[in-house]
């Protein structure tokens, strides 16, 4: 029987096709496939640190153009002195909390910033008496430095100063060979020389300058023996040490250890202000004999040259 007008005609093929998919089971499309969470790295042990506090703006807050804060970037007025957000320090921004005092910033270089809400560490041990330590020696150093710098820069001038001859007034001695007055050891001739008049080392006996007017001594020139030639030194004992006694002009007296060796013209720094007199007393000496008496032939002072006008 022919099939009605319009329809297709189905074949048994057709008819089994249709069942047969009926009897799938209908797969659904894949879903991406989640990404595997990362490692945990290693870490070292130890105490985490506390999590900032996250301050949050209420609705209302107005906002404030004025000192910017160097921590949460918040306004802030002129005359306030911390953040009204995060509550630290504005001595840092710029135009806020005005500048600080001199005696402030001096101390502020170390100040260790916190947040709000964080304890200082606790110092143990003797950790706080380091700082202490450190603005002791400090100070001593200042102190120290005040008191010696004018002596300091008195002793640089001094060594740089050119040297002049200052010659005593008068002479004294507490004995005299005849003929070997002490006046002989500073008549600037070195053939000529001062002897106690007995022999041994002389130990104990002096001669003595003196200022009329109170002078500046730098150094001293010493020749011992009866004369300053090497042939003649034999002669006579040569004090190896004498011990000077330096009076200035306001009665104060102070003693100088010369330590001589066996040459002729030897120099030795004898450095004082307002000098009125110097004693010499022999000490020891090289050469002492029972037939030999102890000799000096010359003692010069030299002082910082303008300041001694007389010739």
């Amino acid at each position: 029987m022919p099939a009605p007008r319009g329809t297709t005609e189905r074949t048994p093929q057709d008819e089994a096709a249709t069942r047969a998919r009926a009897l799938l089971v209908p797969l659904a499309e894949p879903e991406p496939r989640a990404a595997a969470p990362a490692p945990v790295a290693p870490v070292l042990p130890g105490r985490p640190d506390a999590a900032r506090p996250q301050v949050r703006r209420s609705a209302t807050e107005v906002e404030e153009t004025g000192a910017v804060c160097p921590w949460c970037s918040t306004g802030n007025r002129p005359d306030r002195h911390f953040c009204r957000r995060c509550a630290l320090s504005l001595a840092g921004a710029p135009g806020g909390g005005g500048r600080l005092p001199w005696w402030r910033r001096l101390f502020s270089g170390r100040e260790e910033r916190r947040w709000a809400g964080d304890r200082p560490r606790l110092r143990r041990g003797l950790a706080w008496l380091l700082p202490l330590v450190g603005w002791g020696l400090v100070a001593a150093l200042v102190v120290t430095a005040v008191f010696t710098a004018p002596a300091a820069i008195q002793a640089v001038k001094d060594h740089f100063a050119k040297r002049a001859p200052v010659s005593p007034d008068t002479f004294a001695a507490s004995r005299s060979y005849a003929g070997h007055g002490p006046e002989l050891a500073f008549d600037k001739f070195s053939n000529t020389y001062w002897g106690p008049g007995i022999t041994g080392d002389g130990a104990g006996e002096w001669i003595e300058a003196r200022f009329a007017q109170p002078v500046d001594s730098l150094d001293v020139l010493v020749t011992p023996g009866v004369s300053a030639r090497s042939n003649e030194q034999g002669q006579s004992a040569r004090p190896s040490r004498l011990e000077a006694l330096v009076t200035t002009a306001d009665g104060t007296k102070e003693t100088r250890m010369l330590t001589l060796d066996q040459g002729a013209r030897q120099e030795r720094p004898l450095r004082a202000r307002d000098v009125v007199s110097v004693r010499f007393t022999v000490v020891s000496s090289f050469g002492a004999a029972a037939d030999k008496q102890v000799a000096i032939a010359e003692i010069e002072f030299f002082g910082p040259s303008g300041s001694y006008s007389r010739r």
